[in-house]
């Protein structure tokens, strides 16, 4: 083509701007060639499904119900990819993406799969030793367990006159919500996640459910995002339609 693809060192090998759009381009064009593929051949789904999920929804929810989805279509390999990083799905090459919360407007498709809610939650060791709150203010006497982040120490609460809003003083701030759960379960405090991080929690009784009657939970969407024309890929149908199965019912909600 007359111009450098790839640039060499000793250390390592890395693409040219040129060469990162010429990629960019192939990639779109083999994502089109395996769409016309599908539209005129039938036969069982098959194939690699390359799918990229939130952590919260992808480590809580969508990996522990793989196998039964593996289990229904022997013929499908899966590439799963969990980040919490905004993704290109054309070229990471993925098939599908599983994402809550708003999602930026771009060439792509979403289908809400459910909404996802926040719940206030606390270990029994704790309420034990210090109190169950009964009202929003209450928690200015709490210790709490903080997901690091804009206004995060800032818990809504529905009252007559619309939402009312408690800060709350963050004993414990963490980057992670995995490390802040695991925090609440072991009495370190109270704690405000999605209840697709915590609902196994609740359901087991590790954690206890407060303030339900008044906390605001602000629900948001968890959608299934990918290319124009990429579900007519019965790989990717049938995965749909699982997402859709499994997860239309948010059956992490306790009492779903």
């Amino acid at each position: 083509m007359g111009v450098k693809l790839l640039e060499r060192s000793t250390r390592r090998l890395a693409l040219t701007p040129e060469g990162e759009t010429f990629l960019a381009r192939a990639r779109r064009i083999v994502a089109d060639i395996e769409e016309a593929e599908a539209e005129v051949v039938r036969g069982a789904p098959r194939g690699k499904l390359r799918i990229n999920s939130g952590t919260a929804f992808g480590l809580h929810q969508l990996a522990p119900a793989l196998a039964d989805f593996l289990a229904r279509y022997p013929e499908i390999d899966i590439d799963l990819s969990i980040t919490d990083r905004l993704v290109d799905l054309i070229d990471e090459q993925s098939d599908i993406a599983v994402r809550s919360g708003h999602i930026p407007e771009g060439p792509f498709i979403h289908r809400k799969i459910a909404d996802l809610q926040r719940v206030i939650c606390a270990a029994p060791s704790y309420l034990a030793q210090r109190g169950t709150p009964e009202v929003g203010a209450d928690l200015r006497g709490h210790d709490c367990i903080v997901v690091a982040g804009p206004g995060l120490n800032r818990w809504p609460f529905k009252t007559r006159g619309g939402i009312d809003i408690v800060e709350v003083r963050p004993r414990v701030t963490t980057d992670d919500a995995e490390a802040a759960v695991r925090l609440a379960v072991e009495g370190a405090g109270i704690v405000r996640l999605s209840d697709v991080i915590v609902g196994g929690r609740l359901r087991k009784g590790e954690l206890v459910a407060l303030l339900s009657d008044v906390h605001h939970s602000e629900p948001y969407p968890l959608a299934a995002i990918y290319p124009a024309g990429r579900h007519r890929l019965p790989r990717v149908a049938v995965f749909l339609e699982f997402l859709h199965e499994r997860f239309g019912h948010a059956p992490w909600r306790l009492g779903a």
